[in-house]
């Protein structure tokens, strides 16, 4: 096994959580902050836990929410400096704790220098290049992110944008990171990233990649590209769905669908992150077992984002500010926690270390038992014969793994 298949991630946005200033952030706001450090004294919250991975939201230097770059090759100075990064990067090597970044390579802010230069310099420039504009509006238009005026797409048909996208990956792997969440992968051609890969595995072949997908082909897009991995939004949907609709029927299609993803890649699971309602929220805390229990039984490379392995509940909003209640800030230190969360967080440390016992759960795949729309039974088979059974009784509020030899496991 590859070291990304022992990798269980623990998802934080650090702009929410150290307290940084998002909207809108005046000069003053801006002045450096060593707010990085915050993160210190989570880390061994994150071992505990059994998580082993920091994958990290935006961390460069932006004008907002931090999806609105400025600078790749800089933290943003409401976070820190370089010394506060290395210093990260090393307390998480002391752990034995990998990094993830999050890479902003499908458009950039509206701010930022190489694009204020190509309207600048205009359509013949070396900037002009890396940025799809229409010279022929008065003043010129960029096409932008799903409507965001703020967010001007880079032009990916462009090598000089995959050679920039190239070095700003070897820059940062150089300085100790481990792989690359790929934002916003689903807007940008699978050829593009097999481009910029082939420019970054030479020097860096153990690194993992795995893309932002919301929809699509997921085999075909992995193909394409050359990404390791891409995140699991239909498994994610049809989680919550299925407890909150009362209908398994929908999981089971899912995890079948699931498992010829497995024939291929190992996909990214999770059942939250910054982008997405809690899922505490969305399927109450006498429905959280069920969904944790199919997170960490079915194959695939889990994430926890911060927050939810202590119940946190949150709305993500359409509208200003609506990203607010799933990017909270956090206290000092995990003693200031509130004990109510307690009893999930033991949950995910239960969970996480039936996972730690069985590493084949990484490639393993669902197979139904008995099915109903309120109860759901099925068995995880591992690549070798091992087995787990798995029983989700919504009316009873129970969930029990079994081993193979139908011996308990784990009953909430």
């Amino acid at each position: 096994m590859r070291w990304f298949e022992h990798a269980i991630w623990w998802q934080v946005y650090p702009l929410g959580f150290t307290g940084a200033p998002v909207r809108p952030v005046s000069d003053g706001e801006r002045l450096l902050t060593h707010r990085l450090g915050h993160l210190h004294n989570w880390l061994d919250h994150a071992q505990q836990l059994g998580t082993n991975g920091l994958l990290l939201g935006p961390v460069f230097t932006s004008s907002t929410h931090g999806y609105d770059t400025l600078d790749h090759y800089t933290v943003d100075p409401r976070l820190g400096e370089d010394s506060d990064f290395d210093a990260l990067v090393a307390a998480c090597r002391e752990r034995g704790i990998v990094v993830l970044l999050d890479g902003v390579f499908n458009h950039v802010g509206d701010q930022h220098p190489l694009y204020r230069a190509a309207l600048e310099k205009g359509p013949d420039s070396e900037e002009a290049k890396l940025f799809r504009i229409d010279w022929s509006q008065n003043p010129p238009r960029a096409a932008v992110f799903e409507g965001h005026g703020s967010l001007v797409a880079l032009n990916h048909d462009e090598p000089a944008t995959a050679a920039l996208v190239a070095d700003v990956m070897r820059h940062w792997l150089r300085r100790g990171i481990h792989g690359w969440r790929l934002d916003a992968a689903y807007a940008i051609k699978p050829e593009f990233w097999r481009a910029v890969l082939a420019q970054v595995r030479p020097d860096f072949p153990e690194a993992w990649f795995v893309g932002e997908m919301i929809h699509g082909d997921y085999a075909d897009y992995v193909q394409r590209s050359g990404l390791d991995s891409i995140t699991q939004y239909e498994l994610w949907k049809s989680i919550w769905s299925s407890l909150k609709d009362q209908n398994f029927f929908e999981l089971d299609w899912t995890l079948q669908r699931h498992n010829g993803w497995l024939e291929h890649f190992v996909p990214q699971t999770f059942v939250g992150n910054h982008d997405v309602t809690r899922i505490a929220t969305l399927v109450g805390q006498e429905r959280l077992a069920a969904a944790l229990t199919v997170l960490f039984t079915v194959g695939g490379i889990p994430s926890v984002y911060y927050g939810d392995e202590r119940g946190y509940t949150g709305t993500k909003y359409d509208r200003l500010g609506g990203d607010d209640e799933v990017r909270p800030i956090f206290p000092s230190t995990p003693d200031e926690l509130s004990p109510l969360g307690d009893a999930v967080q033991r949950l995910h440390q239960d969970l996480i270390g039936l996972r730690r016992r069985n590493p084949w759960l990484v490639h393993a795949r669902t197979e139904k038992l008995e099915l109903r729309n309120e109860f759901y039974r099925y068995r995880v088979n591992g690549p070798s014969g091992e087995q787990l059974l798995v029983q989700l009784d919504l009316p009873a509020g129970r969930v029990r793994i079994e081993d193979g030899q139908g011996q308990p496991l784990l009953e909430v």
